[in-house]
């Protein structure tokens, strides 16, 4: 029975059978797929490189040379737009409801104080801005139609300032 028990525990021997098989066997398991992954990494990763120094210059020529601002020409001899149709324009948004602080159109009370500052001090503050207020200067309304916007809109609050006239050109003095 003993010589029965010892042939059966030789038939399961593997194909591994001194120690220097053994960790040459390990160290493959562990290398070989390190490789592995190594290749499919680089083959996956290697798809539609540009070749090394190839460069899309128009492309690249056409990022340089984008626009970066615009010029827009416009009439200067175009007649100028009266106050109310500024207001209507430009400032309702914010005077008309009163948004972010603003006087609201007609309201004696709130206007009160800035008409007493004067007529160039609301001008300016209409020009450069102020508080939530941004600047009207270079928009689409020229100074004088801004002027006569805020002129509107004081003179509908109670004062009694005088609409901008067009400025004189030099070549209508000299004629």
């Amino acid at each position: 029975m003993s010589d029965n028990s010892h042939d059966q525990h030789e038939a399961h021997t593997g194909p591994v059978k001194t120690p220097k098989q053994m960790l040459l066997m390990s160290l493959a398991s562990f290398i070989i797929p390190v490789f592995i992954i190594i290749g499919l990494v680089f083959y996956v990763t290697s798809a539609n490189k540009p070749a090394a120094g190839a460069v899309d210059t128009e492309k690249l020529t056409a990022q340089r040379i984008q626009k970066i601002g615009s010029v827009e020409i416009r009439d200067a001899n175009r007649p100028l737009k009266a106050g109310e149709d500024v207001y209507k324009a430009q400032c309702v948004a914010c005077h008309g409801s009163g948004a972010a602080g603003a006087p609201k159109f007609a309201d004696t009370a709130a206007w009160g104080a800035r008409i007493k500052q004067g007529l160039e001090t609301l001008v300016t503050s209409a020009l450069k801005g102020k508080g939530a207020m941004g600047a009207q200067i270079g928009g689409d309304f020229n100074d004088v139609e801004i002027a006569r916007a805020v002129v509107y809109m004081a003179n509908n609050a109670g004062a009694k300032f005088e609409e901008p006239k067009a400025p004189v050109s030099a070549d209508s003095e000299k004629k």
